[in-house]
Parts: structure tokens; sequence; C-alpha cells
């Protein structure tokens, strides 16, 4: 749930309404993820009825500034300190889309490899340029590096694929 623990992270700064969330986050993520303004006020809307947040006064444009409780304090401590393990993250669509390109049989899979091989490289020189155009922000260079390494081990990976489809033959 990245959304509602980095929503309580940046209220843990202090009180801070929707739209103010939401910049802060594509700001920290390099606007990589970005953010509907209605995901935000959905999940802030949760936030309150889990008794992690509580909404202020108005301001005279209207904007409620919300703060965190001591429960949603711990919320996020609680998210900080556990290790992500690799059964929360979503599967990898690729990897589906090569095992049941090879089960198929009459898919030729290193076309499909080839494909994805030109995609992920266009994708590592887009993420290097906007590495190279970010802003300072330290936050924002780790969500870039992060993806950049992820891309550099799909293409590794790919020529593992391509290696184990000629053993196979």
């Amino acid at each position: 749930m990245p959304v509602r623990h980095g929503l309580l992270a940046l209220l843990s700064r202090g009180p801070r309404h929707g739209y103010q969330l939401r910049a802060e986050f594509e700001e920290s993520t390099g606007a990589t993820w970005p953010l509907n303004i209605g995901q935000v006020y959905t999940t802030l809307a949760r936030l309150e009825r889990d008794g992690l947040v509580e909404p202020g006064e108005s301001d005279e444009q209207g904007r409620v500034a919300y703060t965190i409780t001591a429960a949603g304090g711990e919320e996020v401590a609680r998210w900080f300190g556990t290790p992500v393990a690799q059964t929360d993250r979503p599967r990898d669509e690729l990897v589906i889309k090569l095992a049941m390109a090879v089960a198929a049989k009459s898919v030729d899979v290193a076309e499909v490899i080839h494909r994805q091989r030109t995609a992920t490289m266009r994708t590592l020189q887009q993420l290097t340029k906007a590495k190279r155009a970010a802003a300072d922000g330290v936050a924002q260079r780790l969500v870039l590096e992060s993806m950049i390494f992820q891309a550099e081990a799909e293409q590794r990976w790919l020529d593992h694929c391509e290696a184990v489809l000629k053993e196979e033959r």
C-alpha cells in the first residue's frame, strides 16, 4: 500500500491538505508515479476511518489539512521498520508473458524477447535522460536509479532467456 503509507509518511512531517500531499508525493518520486487527486482524498478518507489521521478545520479556501494521529505514527513507523517481501510485490507481467509464449509453442518467443529488449532499452535511455535532468532531490534520484537498475536487470534476464531457449533447441 505505497500510497497509504506514503501519505502517512508525508503527514508525519506536519499537517497537509490533499493537494500538498499529492504534490509532495509526486516530487518525492520524481513524478514517476503520478497520483490522481481523487486517489489522495479517497485514501485520506480511509486513513481517517481507520483512526490514522484527523481532519482539521477548513481554511478560507475550503481546504482541510489532515494531521497524523498517534496510531498513524505507529503505523508509518511499522511500515518503515518492515522489509518489503517479494510476495508483496505485484506479479511480473513479462515473466508470465514469456512463460505463456513458451507454453503456447506457436509463438515466436525470440521475437517476443527481441521486442521487449527494444522497449526496455528505450525505457533505460529515457530514465537515464530523466536522471540527468532531475533536480538535486535525493528521493527523486533514488527512485530513478531504482528504475534504471530494474531495467538493466530485465535486460540481463532477457539475455538469460535467450541462452536457455538456445540450449533447448
